[in-house]
């Protein structure tokens, strides 16, 4: 089985052609091939390139637990850096369908960076989904661990948690993370994000990323805690996301369609012995 793997500020993707796998990739072989002991080691698959559906290209995008995810802005960088290096695209424009709705990509500076137009952010709870009567879900709270914390929710195809806090770190993300990512009021689970405005340009952000963990970066996330800091008032419309793994350049518009980019890093490509299989 054949893979190529990138990272995007530290957050790392396999790349797999559905042509070149000759078995079915059940949630046990994905968690396996993303072990960072047992496998190559990833924050995720992308299976791709895959039929469009109205689009240029389509990718399925896979979490280190087996589940599948609806978009990834990282493994969006990632899959257009791929297809660029297998000569599948050139530095125009081009259309990619996930999970969680079409979007625009296109590449830059020999594939070293990369920008998306990764749709727009609703704050509608009925999409997110978050359960109770149908609202915008804005500085509601709810108590984990004991700590009683402020939220918003949002989606860009994909659910996400976002807090404002005064102070943000490694340790706290960790501890509750977990706890958000499974509360009972997001029935599909959800992304974490905690979020320090800097000032009206900068945001500060640590994720806890469904079905993956603490991440260093991530591309939704960051278009999530944008968006949610310009829907709140703290934010103008450019905004540079400053995670662990590095910073994106993010443009929340006036309706919250979101425009990314970032760069994007080749790591290896090679394939992917049987007996790892046994």
């Amino acid at each position: 089985m054949k893979f190529w793997k990138y990272h995007a500020l530290g957050n790392d993707y396999i790349v797999i052609d559905p042509a070149h796998v000759g078995v079915e990739l059940t949630e046990p072989l994905i968690v396996l091939i993303c072990h960072r002991h047992y496998g190559i080691g990833s924050d995720g698959i992308l299976l791709g390139p895959g039929k469009g559906e109205g689009s240029d290209f389509g990718v399925r995008i896979f979490n280190p637990d087996g589940s599948e995810a609806e978009k990834s802005g990282n493994g969006l960088r990632i899959f257009s850096r791929y297809l660029y290096d297998r000569g599948l695209v050139k530095e125009d424009p081009f259309t990619i369908m996930t999970a969680g709705g079409r979007v625009e990509s296109k590449v830059h500076a020999g594939g070293r960076s990369v920008t998306v137009q990764m749709g727009k952010v609703s704050f509608d709870s009925t999409r997110i989904p978050v359960r109770g009567p149908a609202r915008e879900v804005l500085n509601e709270s709810f108590v984990i661990e004991g700590t009683e914390l402020r939220y918003c929710a949002a989606t860009i195809g994909n659910p996400h948690c976002v807090l404002i806090r005064d102070k943000i770190s490694e340790e706290e993300t960790r501890r509750l993370g977990p706890h958000i990512e499974t509360e009972p009021r997001f029935p599909n689970r959800t992304n974490v994000q905690f979020v320090k405005v800097r000032d009206r340009a900068n945001i500060q952000v640590e994720i806890w990323e469904r079905g993956a963990g603490y991440t260093l970066a991530s591309g939704s996330s960051a278009s999530a805690a944008a968006a949610v800091a310009r829907r709140l008032g703290m934010c103008d419309s450019r905004i540079a996301v400053h995670m662990p793994g590095g910073s994106l350049d993010i443009t929340v518009s006036d309706d919250f369609s979101i425009l990314m980019t970032g760069p994007v890093t080749r790591v290896a490509e090679g394939t992917l012995s049987e007996e790892i299989f046994s």
